[in-house]
């Protein structure tokens, strides 16, 4: 059985839910899952006993792509994560009026892959807060994709 671990960075609470949501799903689906605040995790522990590393991180900024506040030191640090070869997905919550919609979850993703991550699904962007359906068949993706 594989084993996964869910980082997110939420301020408002709806990636936190997000996370959540996801969680609960894998769990059904009879994965083993950590979830843990971004503020609780080091870049160098990731690749510590789990195959699956899903990342979740709202994004903030009209003019230019700004990450949660919490989860800039990790994505600053994913070089020590040993991230080639992981199983990595990405999700986050965002404003679709804005101009960078999710971006955070682009710049994650695109760090990850570039980093020799194995993106197993495309990544999950929603539109302020997490509607639990759309959620469900994302992680559902995931459970079915590693």
């Amino acid at each position: 059985m594989s084993k996964t671990l869910i980082v997110y960075g939420s301020t408002t609470g709806n990636t936190e839910t997000t996370a959540e949501y996801v969680q609960a799903t894998l769990k059904g689906k009879g994965m083993d899952v950590e979830l843990l605040n971004v503020t609780d995790v080091e870049a160098s522990d990731l690749a510590n006993g789990y195959d699956v590393l899903l990342f979740g991180c709202s994004t903030w900024g009209d003019d230019e792509i700004e990450l949660q506040d919490d989860f800039i030191p990790l994505y600053e640090s994913l070089e020590e994560a040993n991230l080639s070869g992981r199983k990595v997905a990405v999700f986050g919550c965002g404003d679709s009026s804005y101009t960078f919609f999710c971006g955070a979850v682009d710049a994650i993703e695109e760090k990850a892959e570039k980093l020799g991550a194995n993106i197993v699904v495309g990544s999950l962007k929603i539109d302020g807060d997490p509607e639990k359906a759309e959620v469900v068949s994302w992680a559902e993706g995931v459970a079915a994709a590693v």
